[in-house]
C-alpha cells in the first residue's frame, strides 16, 4: 500500500503540474509497441484519480535518435533514451538536459570489446579490416575504441583532416549508423532501407531500421560476415547463444585474444552507458515521471508482473526504449554539470576527438608550469620552437596538474615517479620518458626518426639523507625531536622513502603506512612543501614576485624540491631557519651544492661539507651514494589524457629535434639553474626524452617501487586520488 500511495501521490503531482502529454521519443516500431504498453500499463495501475494523468501518455515515433533530439528541441517530444556521446551532443550542442542514466550489475558504465570471429586477427592488424560500429560517436562503437588506436599510434589523424576521414582511410569498409551526414564512405557496409525521404530512409540511421544499428545490430554485422570486427560494449556479449559463443573472440590491448567472458580484463576502455534527456522546461516532471515508472515496472516494481521496463523480448526486439541489462534508472539531481554525470575523462576523451568542433586547443599543446620561474622557462621553450604552439598554464603543484589534465584544462607535465603513480591511477598515461643515462640511442629509421629514441632500460636515480658534516650527532635511528627538510608532498625522496627506515629508535613508527604521520610523531619540525602544522613551521615561502605563503608545495617555497631541501639544510641568510637532515635526490646533489654561492643563497659550502646518512647507521661521503641511499626511484614521467599521446609525443619530438639541431640557442630544455632554481619543467640530469607510449606507467614504474606506493597510498588519505575516485562509473 505504501508504494502505491507513493505511486499516486507522483503521478497527482504530475497531472497537476504537466498538464499535457507526456511523450516519449521512439525510433522503431517495436520501440512504439512496448512505448504504447507502458502507457497502457500505467492507466490499468492507477487510481481512478491519476489516470487522466497517464492516459495522457504517447508516444512519438522518429526515424533516428538525431530526430528525436529534433522534435524533443521542437516541443514535439518530450523524453528519449541515448548512447552517451549523444547525450553529450544533446547537452552541448542543443541545449538539452540528461535527467537520468542507466545503472547496470556492474554500476553506471559500459566496457567497449572488439569482437571477432575466430581468425588471426589482432588489435594492431584492424587496418584495412572492415568494421562494425555501434553508432557515429557513441561510447563502445567510436569514442573508445578509436581513442585506444589513437593513444597507440595505431590509426593516424593529422590535424587538419575530420577525425571521419581518417577513420574511413584506416577501415577498409564499415557501417557507422548516423555517420551518413558526416562521412558517408563510413556506410557502405550498412543495410538499411534507403530512400530519399527521410522518414522511409534508415540506411546508416541510428534506428532499429537500419540491421546493424547499436551493439546488438554490429554484433549481426559481424555474424553475417559483412564486417571482420564488431565494436559494441559488454553488456551485448550476454546476447550471443550460449552454443555460437566458441565462435568469437575478444581482441586484447596488448595483441592477445580472449574468451567472451573475459571482457573484464580485455577491453579497449570504459565509459558512461546509456541516459534520458529532455528540455530544460519539463525536466522535473520527466523526473517524477521515470522514478514513478520505476516504482512500478522496474526490477522491483509492484506491477512488474503486468509490465517490465527492462524488457524487450515480449516485443521482438532488444535494448527497447532501455537496455535489456539494465538493473535501475539512476535519476540525475538539478542542475548537475555533464561532465558529473558522464565523468572527467569521458568528456575529455569526447572533446579531444572533435565532438565540439575544431578550435584553437586542437593545434596547441598546454604545458603545465608550477612557480614564476618554471612559468620563465616554459615560455623560454615557447619562444625557441615558433613553429609548434606551445601554451604555458599555472598550476599550485604537481597534484593539481593531474587534476587540470583531467579536466582539460592542460594537456601535460612531467611527473616525479609518485604523482605518475597517482596520474595513472587517474586514468592518464604515458607519453615519454626522461633518460639519464650517458648518451641517447636513436631508435632504428635512420634520419627520419633521428628525435625517436628507444631503449630496454630507464635508468633510475636515488633518494638519500644529506647531513652537514658538522652535525656528528645525527643518524638514523635518533632522528626523535631533529629538524627535517623533504623535497615536496608526495616526492619519492623526500616523502614515499624515507620512512621505510628506522628514523627512531624512540619512536615505534605506529602508523609505518602513513608518511606525514610518522614525520610528525618523529621530527620537531620540519618543512614537508603541501603539507601542514609543525611539518610547514621551518619552509620560509617566498619572496618578489614568487612571494607565496609557507609552505606552498611548488618552486615559490624556497625550501621546496632538491635544491630547497638543500637550502633548508643550509639555513636562510640569518642562519635561523633550518634543518639537521635533508631528504634529496642525488642525481644534481653536488652540482646544486656548488650553485649555493652564485645564485646568491649561502656561501663557501662545498661538497665535502656533506655528507650521507646510511640506514644501517653509517656516515659516508656523497661519492658514496651507491652503496649509501634510502632506494632507487624511476625516472619521471610525461604523462596526458590518452587521446593526446600521439599530439604530445610529436610535439615533444620536434621540440628535441629543433633543439638539438640549434646548438646555439641560449635555451637548455634540460637546465634550469639560469631561472635560479632546479629541476624546472624536466631534471636537469635527463639527457633526452624516451618513447613509451606503448608502455603502461606500472611497466615504467617497476613492481617494486609500484608495490610501495599502492601500499602507502591504501592507508594514507590524498584528495587528488580522492578527486579522480568520484568515478561515474560506481553511481547507484
Amino acid at each position: 500500500m505504501r508504494a502505491m500511495h507513493a505511486i499516486l501521490i507522483i503521478f497527482i503531482c504530475l497531472h497537476y503540474s504537466l498538464g499535457k502529454k507526456m511523450r516519449w521519443c521512439t525510433v522503431s516500431e517495436q520501440e512504439q509497441k512496448k512505448c504504447a504498453e507502458l502507457a497502457k500499463a500505467l492507466v490499468a495501475v492507477l487510481p481512478p484519480a491519476a489516470v487522466a494523468a497517464f492516459a495522457r501518455l504517447s508516444c512519438v515515433l522518429a526515424y533516428s535518435t538525431t530526430d528525436c533530439i529534433n522534435k524533443i528541441r521542437a516541443n514535439r517530444a518530450d523524453m528519449v533514451t541515448l548512447d552517451a556521446g549523444e547525450v553529450y551532443t544533446a547537452v552541448k550542442q542543443f541545449g538539452l538536459t540528461a535527467i537520468a542514466k542507466e545503472i547496470y550489475r556492474d554500476g553506471g558504465c559500459i566496457l567497449s570489446v572488439a569482437v571477432v570471429r575466430n581468425s588471426t586477427l589482432d588489435v594492431r592488424s584492424l587496418q584495412g579490416q572492415r568494421s562494425c560500429h555501434t553508432g557515429a560517436r557513441w561510447t563502445a562503437g567510436w569514442s573508445l575504441p578509436l581513442g585506444f588506436l589513437l593513444s597507440r599510434n595505431y590509426l593516424t589523424w593529422a590535424e587538419e583532416q575530420p577525425l571521419s576521414q581518417a577513420v574511413s582511410a584506416f577501415f577498409n569498409a564499415s557501417c557507422v549508423p548516423g555517420a551518413a551526414a558526416i562521412a558517408p564512405a563510413l556506410c557502405a557496409l550498412c543495410q538499411g532501407q534507403k530512400s530519399y525521404i527521410a522518414q522511409r530512409n534508415f540506411h546508416c540511421e541510428t534506428a532499429h531500421g537500419e540491421p546493424f544499428y547499436n551493439s546488438q545490430g554490429a554484433l549481426r554485422c559481424l555474424k553475417t560476415g559483412a564486417g571482420d570486427v564488431a565494436f559494441v560494449d559488454h553488456t551485448a556479449l550476454e546476447g550471443i547463444e550460449e552454443s555460437e559463443r566458441e565462435d568469437y573472440q575478444l581482441l586484447c590491448t596488448d595483441g592477445t585474444r580472449a574468451p567472451l567472458s573475459h571482457y573484464g580484463s580485455c577491453n579497449l576502455g570504459r565509459g558512461p552507458g546509456q541516459g534520458m534527456v529532455t528540455r530544460l522546461n519539463v525536466r522535473k516532471i520527466a523526473r517524477k515521471f521515470l522514478a514513478a515508472a520505476q516504482m512500478a515496472f522496474g526490477r522491483r516494481g509492484r506491477e512488474r508482473q503486468r509490465f517490465q521496463l527492462f524488457d524487450s523480448a515480449p516485443f521482438g526486439a532488444a535494448d527497447l526504449l532501455f537496455k535489456d541489462v539494465t538493473e535501475k534508472l539512476s535519476i540525475l539531481e538539478d542542475n548537475k554539470d555533464i561532465s558529473q554525470v558522464l565523468g572527467l575523462d569521458y568528456v575529455a576523451l569526447l572533446k579531444g576527438l572533435g565532438h565540439e568542433g575544431s578550435s584553437l586547443e586542437d593545434s596547441v599543446v598546454r604545458w603545465c608550469c608550477i612557480s614564476n620561474a618554471e612559468q620563465k622557462k616554459c615560455e623560454q621553450w615557447a619562444l625557441s620552437i615558433k613553429s609548434d604552439p606551445l601554451v604555458c598554464v599555472r598550476a599550485i603543484s604537481m597534484s593539481d596538474c593531474v587534476e587540470k589534465i583531467k579536466r582539460d584544462e592542460v594537456d601535460a607535465v612531467s611527473l616525479d615517479a609518485t604523482h605518475a603513480f597517482i596520474a595513472g591511477k587517474c586514468g592518464l598515461v604515458p607519453v615519454v620518458t626522461e633518460y639519464y643515462g650517458k648518451t641517447c640511442v636513436p631508435a632504428e629509421g635512420g634520419a627520419e626518426k633521428a628525435g625517436h629514441l628507444e631503449t630496454d632500460v630507464l635508468p633510475s636515480v636515488v633518494g638519500v639523507a644529506v647531513v652537514k658534516r658538522s652535525t656528528r650527532g645525527v643518524f638514523f635511528g635518533n632522528f626523535g625531536g631533529r629538524r627535517s627538510c623533504h623535497g615536496h608532498m608526495y616526492s619519492p625522496a623526500g616523502w614515499l622513502l624515507p620512512f621505510r627506515h628506522t628514523l627512531s629508535l624512540e619512536h615505534n613508527n605506529t602508523s609505518p603506512c602513513e608518511p606525514n604521520q610518522v614525520y610528525n610523531e618523529v621530527f620537531w619540525k620540519g618543512c614537508l612543501p603541501g603539507s601542514q602544522g609543525n611539518l610547514c613551521k621551518v619552509c620560509m615561502g617566498g619572496t618578489g614576485e614568487a612571494a607565496t605563503k609557507r609552505c606552498a608545495d611548488n618552486h615559490n617555497e624556497r625550501y621546496y624540491g632538491n635544491m630547497g631541501a638543500l637550502r633548508c639544510l643550509v639555513g636562510d641568510a640569518s642562519g635561523k631557519s633550518y634543518g639537521d637532515v635533508a631528504f634529496v635526490e642525488q642525481h644534481n646533489l653536488e652540482s646544486n651544492i656548488l650553485s649555493l654561492s652564485p645564485s646568491g643563497w649561502a656561501d663557501g659550502w662545498l661538497s665535502w661539507d656533506f655528507e650521507l646518512l646510511c640506514g644501517d647507521g653509517r656516515r659516508e661521503p656523497l661519492s658514496e651514494w651507491e652503496n649509501c641511499n634510502l632506494g632507487a626511484i624511476p625516472p619521471n614521467i610525461i604523462m596526458t589524457r590518452p587521446v593526446l599521446t600521439s599530439r604530445v609525443y610529436d610535439f615533444l619530438m620536434k621540440s628535441q629535434e629543433t633543439l638539438a639541431s640549434n646548438p646555439d640557442t641560449e635555451f637548455r630544455l634540460f637546465q634550469s639553474q639560469q631561472y635560479g632554481e632546479s629541476d624546472l619543467l624536466f631534471k636537469d640530469a635527463t639527457q633526452c626524452l624516451i618513447h613509451t607510449s606503448h608502455l603502461d606507467y606500472r611497466t615504467i614504474l617497476g613492481d617494486e617501487f609500484y608495490r610501495l606506493a599502492e601500499a602507502v597510498f591504501n592507508c594514507t588519505h590524498s584528495d587528488i586520488l580522492e578527486f579522480c575516485n568520484q568515478e561515474v562509473c560506481s553511481i547507484f
